[in-house]
């Protein structure tokens, strides 16, 4: 059975750019895991098997699309092999960090098949835009059947 991620996390980050992987993740993420740009300023953290299926999915769009090209170029092309070391931390490549602006306090969001690594500030932000704009967005949702 796939890893469910769900929660919030506060971790920071260390001098090293290492980052300590919340507890219950670790096992998930035990075989490897990748690390890429995410969007809305975020770091994607995948398992290895979810990132193989992601992976799998952009190599198949038509890449004679723009759109599709960019989008697979910043998924795949800024991705990184990561290992939890014997504390449960993955380093976190500099150009990553300095993409999702990433300094200090990190929050780890799980959202169900990855996490989603933010910068602290930029994560409450963005948690309290989208909590006052949730009867909108789930009007949105409850269009699509949801």
């Amino acid at each position: 059975m796939a890893a469910m991620f769900i929660g919030e996390y506060f971790h920071n980050l260390d001098d090293k750019g290492r980052l300590a992987i919340p507890k219950k993740f670790r096992a998930a993420l035990a075989k490897g895991a990748v690390v890429t740009r995410g969007l809305d300023d975020c770091l994607f953290l995948y398992t290895m098997a979810e990132w193989k299926v992601l992976a799998e999915k952009l190599a198949s769009l038509p890449f004679s699309q723009a759109n599709t090209r960019a989008f697979a170029r910043l998924m795949l092309a800024g991705a990184m092999d990561v290992a939890l070391d014997k504390q449960g931390r993955v380093v976190l490549p500099e150009y990553l960090r300095g993409y999702a602006g990433l300094k200090k306090e990190i929050t780890v969001a799980g959202l169900y098949n990855r996490l989603e690594l933010w910068d602290t500030r930029k994560w409450s932000d963005y948690t309290i835009r989208t909590e006052s704009a949730r009867n909108e967005i789930a009007e949105q949702l409850g269009e699509l059947g949801i």
